[in-house]
């Protein structure tokens, strides 16, 4: 398999002026679905995904980082045939870089330090009825909710999100609880469908060790969990954590 690191520089007021005016933006702006849309015109469907965009404090400009089958350079090539003059405006085609990531990057046993911002959801496989609420069968609810509510008990939310994705990391690499944390969460409301879907939008900072290099590499392509194509679920990969 072919894949790629790529990195993007962004416009932030460019890009909410342009979700504006393709009405993206209509009482609620739901940054992920803007990008989904742009990405995709730009350079086709799912040409970038998964994709994070990080924004520093009080930036103006934000730099959006994406796994995908093709370098800078086809990505390019392809966006100055078919994207639109807006589109292309904001894109910065001038700026795009990439790096190959092959499998042969990856070798079991080795440890890596990684980045994740992720949506930890589960789809109900029976319907779940509270003294409050009622949730039909596969409707989409946080991993923390789900377990709560099937055994009545208290959990701690970092011990439900780890597990959650030390999940959806087996088999192909293995979670280091002692170096891996919840670093950020907050309640996010986002447009699927033209429908609000109110959920947890966390990140967590960790190490994990890879087992089986093919599956990993897999893994980056698809990413982690569920709206992968709205800015989720992407291993933005740094040096091992220490143990302490």
């Amino acid at each position: 398999m072919s894949l790629h690191l790529v990195e993007l520089p962004l416009h932030l007021l460019d890009l909410h002026g342009w979700a504006a005016k393709r009405g993206l933006a209509k009482g609620l702006f739901d940054e992920g679905l803007a990008l989904h849309h742009l990405l995709g015109e730009g350079f086709g469907p799912a040409a970038l995904q998964p994709f994070r965009l990080m924004v520093a404090p009080r930036a103006t400009r934000a730099t959006l980082y994406a796994y995908g089958a093709e370098p800078a350079e086809t990505l390019v090539k392809t966006a100055m045939t078919v994207a639109p003059p807006s589109e292309r405006a904001i894109l910065s085609l001038d700026q795009i870089r990439s790096l190959p990531r092959p499998p042969e990057s990856w070798q079991a046993g080795q440890r890596l330090g990684f980045d994740l911002r992720l949506r930890p959801v589960v789809r109900l496989a029976s319907a779940l009825k509270t003294d409050r609420e009622q949730f039909a069968k596969g409707a989409e609810i946080d991993a923390l909710l789900a377990k709560t509510l099937r055994n009545d008990k208290t959990h701690a939310r970092e011990e439900v999100y780890l597990d959650w994705l030390e999940a959806r990391l087996s088999p192909v690499a293995g979670l280091d609880r002692d170096t891996t944390c919840l670093h950020k969460f907050q309640r996010q409301t986002v447009l699927r469908g033209g429908k609000r879907l109110d959920g947890p939008d966390a990140t967590i900072h960790g190490t994990l060790t890879i087992k089986d290099p093919k599956g990993f590499a897999e893994l980056l392509a698809r990413g982690i969990g569920r709206h992968c194509a709205y800015g989720y679920g992407m291993l933005l990969l740094r040096p091992p954590q220490r143990r302490t």
